[in-house]
């Protein structure tokens, strides 16, 4: 166990939560993306990151880090090393919460919980990757002391969106 209280613990992902993640992928990339990601790829998206999807993934050893409340997860991390070599050699790779969590601190859980994960690892320097359009991101992780270090786009359909990198030394 990662982090707890007696209702709220942050915790690394077993298979039998594959069901729940892609319940609350699906729920947080629709709230988060309708309007910045088109449909039809959002949709396609969403349809990829089923039940199979999320067992491979935990099969795999790759660090997904469970948010539950009351039992119920609630949210998720992943993280590792950097996908991009350069000065920044951690990367959060997502934080998603389902809706009716936001905004209540749960993010800066998991966020920590990602960081903690990435100093074991010895990992120096933190990369995050938001879509510049994703209002609700963007201000988390300049809550969070993250400032935009790197920008790249991504097509997605007929669309070109533009990533931020946000990153800590």
């Amino acid at each position: 166990m990662l982090s707890s209280s007696s209702q709220v613990r942050v915790r690394t992902g077993r298979l039998s939560d594959a069901k729940a993640l892609a319940e609350v992928f699906e729920q947080s990339w629709r709230h988060a993306y309708v309007g910045i990601v088109p449909a039809p790829q959002l949709d396609s998206l969403i349809l990829r990151r089923g039940r199979r999807w999320w067992s491979q993934a935990i099969r795999s050893g790759e660090v997904i880090l469970v948010l539950e409340v009351g039992g119920q997860i609630s949210g998720y991390a992943s993280c590792g090393p950097a996908r991009q070599r350069g000065r920044y050699q951690g990367e959060i790779y997502e934080i998603y919460l389902a809706p009716a969590y936001q905004g209540l601190g749960f993010g800066e859980l998991l966020f920590e919980a990602c960081r903690n994960e990435l100093d074991e690892r010895r990992l120096k320097g933190l990369i995050v990757w938001a879509l510049a359009e994703n209002d609700t991101a963007t201000a988390f992780y300049w809550r969070r002391g993250g400032r935009p270090v790197s920008e790249a786009k991504e097509r997605m359909g007929a669309s070109e969106l533009c990533k931020v990198g946000f990153g800590w030394p």
